[in-house]
């Protein structure tokens, strides 16, 4: 695993930033947004990403840099959807989705995700933990801890089937 800080650098010398395992420190929501908009061009359409990690560990910071290049969303759109538990961008390219409510298999049965899964569309999933059963399509498991202050670990990893 490859611990560094980002320190105002470019991600760009992650020549492809999912296909490895890896793990990163973030010293400002900036730079968890600035890598999340360069993490964007590695997760295009088909692909499930798996976001897990504890409240406040930089979960829907991170999804705003991906949905702003991915899905071109200004950043101040991008909320956790805790009550609505599935948001839409971009005619359906990509899904943002937030099991943090989700109690069991029942309830996650009932968010009709397989439909989501079968489409051609990027598929941000929050409290990834929770989905649970095989990770079907290309997938990424992003795992983000919270060091205190603004800091943040992220840690990526490219699931093979």
């Amino acid at each position: 695993m490859n611990d560094e800080s980002t320190n105002g650098r470019s991600f760009a010398r992650h020549s492809s930033l999912v296909t490895r395992h890896f793990s990163l420190v973030t010293r400002s929501p900036e730079e968890t947004v600035n890598f999340g908009r360069e993490l964007a061009k590695e997760v295009q359409p088909p692909c499930l990403v798996l976001l897990e990690g504890e409240l406040g560990s930089g979960k829907t910071t991170l999804v705003k840099g991906i949905l702003a290049t991915l899905a071109s969303v200004p950043e101040d759109e991008v909320t956790s959807p805790s009550f609505t538990l599935v948001h839409e961008f971009a005619e359906g390219r990509a899904y943002h989705v937030d099991l943090y409510r989700v109690e069991g298999p029942r309830d996650l049965a009932t968010l009709g995700l397989d439909d989501l899964l079968d489409r051609d569309a990027t598929v941000l999933i929050e409290w990834g933990e929770k989905f649970g059963g095989e990770v079907p399509r290309p997938c990424v498991r992003i795992r983000c801890e919270h060091l205190g202050r603004d800091e943040r670990r992220i840690t990526v990893e490219r699931l093979e089937r």
